[in-house]
């Protein structure tokens, strides 16, 4: 399998292409702008750039993280406090 120009998509969302393999670690290059941690520290990663990566790190395509779900019974809480406090307006507004 020629993995020579191929794009894939690294951590699942920044689009790069595929310069060379070697053993255990590719090399890539950054085909759009994304911010990267290194060693613990924020590194901006420009158009062009040559990152070496973990082939585990690198998806064919894009992988986008599912949304957290919320608890039914915190959305229900949330629902009765808005209700409560549209009640309250309404009784400051409008007292009997």
């Amino acid at each position: 399998m020629d993995f020579m120009n191929n794009f894939y998509f690294y951590k699942g969302i920044y689009k790069v292409k595929v310069l060379t393999k070697s053993k255990g670690y590719w090399i890539v290059e950054a085909q759009e702008d994304f911010e990267d941690c290194l060693y613990n520290k924020r590194v901006h990663v420009k158009v062009g750039e040559q990152r070496i990566v973990k082939p585990i790190e690198l998806h064919p395509k894009k992988v986008l993280s599912p949304p957290i779900p919320e608890h039914t019974y915190e959305l229900r809480l949330e629902n009765k406090v808005k209700r409560m406090l549209e009640e309250y307006k309404e009784e400051i507004d409008h007292p009997k």
